[in-house]
């Protein structure tokens, strides 16, 4: 099991949610995802792609300005 870092910290949408379906494309079962950002669409969008995808949302998080969220292949 590995743990895939994306960073998309300052990028705008569309770049955080084709990030994360570029990782998680790669990643193998069982394996975390876990992005960086600081666009507050993306922060909506990305859980919502996650669960039509069938993946499992594990957190999201927010540290002033950044938010990571992680997802479990």
């Amino acid at each position: 099991m590995k743990n895939i870092q994306v960073d998309c910290i300052n990028e705008n949408c569309p770049v955080p949610l084709v990030e994360t379906r570029k990782a998680l494309q790669k990643a193998s079962q069982g394996d975390i995802v876990e992005i960086k950002g600081t666009h507050s669409s993306s922060k909506k969008e990305i859980p919502m792609a996650v669960k039509s995808m069938g993946y499992n949302l594990l957190s999201i998080d927010q540290n002033d300005d950044i938010w990571t969220i992680k997802i479990q292949k």
